[in-house]
């Protein structure tokens, strides 16, 4: 079996600095590895209907959803689902929701590093 694309997960805004925002957090991702791609939830392009939809043209088949979200709310809990749901039926292809990275202790210690850097930086 093929390794699972990867699909950063971003609610979306229709405010073009948000998504950028989130393209630069993903650029290091996209970076390392192949065929990782960024979707947003709603309100911005690339959906992740069009990111499924690309990747199955190509010949993908498996798909790993990581949310770049703080917690797992109703999001997560319901509307992520059921759009999983309706792509795989649409798409004939296997999609798995990962945690949102937020249930993470790497991300605790990431926020940990920049409130450090950032009293280093401010004078006393």
């Amino acid at each position: 079996m093929n390794s699972p694309r990867i699909i950063l997960l971003a609610h979306g805004s229709s405010d073009k600095r948000w998504c950028e925002t989130f393209e630069q957090l993903a650029e290091p991702t996209l970076q390392s590895v192949e065929n990782a791609r960024v979707a947003y939830m709603e309100l911005a392009e690339p959906s992740m209907d069009t990111v499924i939809k690309e990747g199955v043209a190509e010949g993908a088949s498996h798909f790993t959803i990581v949310p770049l979200f703080l917690a797992a709310g109703r999001h997560l809990r319901k509307d992520v689902p059921a759009m999983i749901e309706e792509l795989e039926k649409t798409y004939d292809t296997s999609i798995q929701l990962a945690p949102p990275i937020g249930e993470n202790p790497l991300l605790g210690q990431a926020i940990r590093d920049v409130v450090m850097l950032q009293l280093e930086q401010t004078p006393a």
